[in-house]
């Protein structure tokens, strides 16, 4: 997998399955962010994250549904690709952020939001929740062996991600302090 790909292999079923997800993580983090402008008193960036945010909901309404026709045309492999994918992490494209200075920038964002609510692992664990009940992936039948294995790997996975939310939520009261040269090094906990 190179540093720019999500991990869809150049799969089209995996790449609906990442952007599904992609697109609602997106429409979360800009939703939550206007909400936090707007209770700092920015108005204009409230406003902008809002739009944004309306703009990612309405890719995720295309997406999901792309991927519930996949459900409904050929369920085993897009459950297996569903599986796969999860067990590869769905990854936001914000990873591959660089300022040309911290190389764990990334991981430091991510930190902060964590922190501040802004997109967290309860999020994550939400969306796979959601996902697996729009696309009914509980209620599949006729598939294979494989299928049926995957099926209850992405059906239980929420669970398992929501303890690593406890965790996550335990360590984020914890954090370093650490310069992020966008807002002039200003120091932010993690």
């Amino acid at each position: 997998m190179s540093i720019q790909d999500p991990g869809t292999e150049n799969n089209p079923y995996m790449g609906f399955l990442y952007t599904s997800f992609q697109e609602r993580a997106t429409f979360i983090s800009h939703g939550n962010t206007a909400r936090h402008a707007k209770q700092f008193g920015d108005l204009k960036l409230a406003q902008i994250c809002g739009t944004i945010a309306a703009d990612e909901k309405r890719h995720e309404t295309a997406y999901t549904k792309i991927v519930e026709k996949l459900f409904e045309i050929d369920p085993d492999y897009t459950v297996l690709a569903f599986a796969d994918m999860m067990r590869k992490k769905i990854s936001m494209p914000a990873h591959l952020m660089y300022d040309g200075e911290d190389d764990n920038l990334f991981e430091h964002f991510s930190l902060v939001a964590q922190r501040l609510g802004v997109y967290t692992a309860k999020d994550y664990a939400d969306i796979l929740e959601f996902l697996v009940q729009r696309w009914k992936v509980a209620d599949l039948t006729g598939l294979s062996g494989e299928g049926r294995r995957s099926q209850d790997y992405v059906c239980t996975l929420a669970t398992r991600f929501r303890r690593l939310d406890e965790r996550a939520q335990a360590r984020a009261k914890q954090g370093p302090v650490v310069p992020f040269s966008w807002v002039y090094d200003r120091k932010v906990q993690l």
